[in-house]
């Protein structure tokens, strides 16, 4: 049963699906190399874009913190006038 698990997660059986492997591997190889890409381009490629997708992450939240102080620089004086007031008026909602 192990042995059709295995065939059934790689949709054919092992030694089939190296092969299967290996031969596309091999004509990718060579059309990449017909283009002058390297393997270590793309992996360079995937990783800076994975930093860059993490930076932007943290710019983000930078960019919330902004907008909250940017926020409370009107409403909270605002909010403060606006008790002050009713404070003075007696405490009447």
């Amino acid at each position: 049963m192990a042995n059709g698990s295995a065939n059934q997660f790689l949709g054919d059986t092992p030694g089939r699906v190296i092969v299967r492997l290996l031969v596309l591997s091999f004509a990718v190889g060579i059309l990449l190399a017909f283009f002058g890409v390297e393997p270590w381009e793309i992996i360079d490629w995937f990783r800076n874009g994975i930093l860059h997708i993490w930076h932007m992450g943290f710019a983000a939240i930078g960019h919330l913190g902004h907008y909250f102080l940017l926020g409370a620089v009107v409403v909270v004086p605002i909010w403060l006038i606006l008790r002050l007031a009713k404070a003075a008026g007696g405490g009447r909602s």
